[in-house]
């Protein structure tokens, strides 16, 4: 167990109305956290908390409040309503994201809000909370979560792939800071997740698709590497393995390494070698 997820401490998850986000919450309650949780959705995340009540969790232990992470106002009166409810901020999941498709030339007129969401929420969440977690003296854990698509950046929908791609350097840079720090007691985990069923990948879907991960699934898998000391919480599903994860990223940084063209992938002249690459 990390020394931050402790009965009594306090979580703070964005996001947190469904999904990935919900499941962590019910997880970390589990483990006696208390949980200060925020969306958008006012109806989501009132029926989150009383189902988390229903679980088990007492009244008093958890509170919410809506909140757009795109706006930093919003995340700082977040903050000041867990340390002013709780006292202490202890686990920090920076995991609200949004998914509506882009396109290169932004005719949908999406990029500003993917930006300040999927990365803005994760660099100001980051900014706001963890220097009071620092400054307590006490153990503390922050979890960006990413995805793969930051990292592969297939063709398709480059915002949201900008926007993952900077949380991983953020997360990078964020835990590299930390881990410099002589007497910080709070670290950060990079949350790469795989093909996961909730209301970000359903696309019209009511059942989760063979392939899909649930969120309780994909969140058990996130705190057993985190116990393990993991940074990168690269998380397989049931069509990719953490083999065929690996071999995709490495040919993505290969073609710098041996100057292909980008996106060598899904380049036509290159579609071979891959599909022997990933075999081999």
């Amino acid at each position: 167990m990390h020394p931050a997820i402790q009965p009594g401490h306090t979580a703070v998850i964005t996001g947190a109305a469904s999904g990935l986000g919900l499941a962590a919450a019910h997880h970390l309650a589990r483990a006696g956290l208390r949980l200060c949780l925020a969306d958008v959705s006012e109806s989501g995340l009132a029926a989150a908390r009383d189902g988390l009540i229903a679980s088990g969790i007492a009244a008093a232990d958890v509170v919410t409040r809506v909140t757009d992470v795109a706006d930093p106002a919003h995340l700082t009166a977040l903050a000041d309503l867990a340390y002013a409810q709780f006292g202490a901020v202890h686990v920090l999941m920076n995991n609200a994201g949004i998914q509506p498709g882009s396109s290169i030339f932004d005719a949908e007129g999406r990029w500003d809000r993917i930006l300040g969401v999927n990365l803005f929420g994760v660099v100001h969440g980051s900014q706001i909370f963890v220097p009071r977690m620092i400054a307590s003296g006490q153990p503390g854990l922050i979890i960006n979560t990413g995805s793969k698509q930051g990292i592969t950046t297939p063709p398709g929908d480059p915002a949201y792939n900008l926007s993952k791609a900077g949380v991983k350097v953020f997360t990078e840079s964020l835990q590299h800071h930390l881990r410099g720090l002589p007497d910080a007691k709070v670290e950060a985990k990079l949350f790469i997740p795989g093909f996961v069923f909730t209301a970000l990948t359903a696309h019209g879907r009511s059942e989760r698709p063979a392939g899909a991960w649930t969120p309780e699934e994909t969140v058990d898998f996130l705190f057993q590497s985190v116990a393990r000391g993991d940074f990168y919480i690269l998380c397989p599903d049931n069509e990719v393995t953490r083999r065929i994860d690996e071999k995709r990223i490495l040919w993505a940084a290969g073609d710098i390494a041996e100057n292909r063209p980008p996106l060598s992938r899904w380049h036509g002249d290159y579609g071979d070698a891959f599909a022997t690459w990933l075999k081999d």
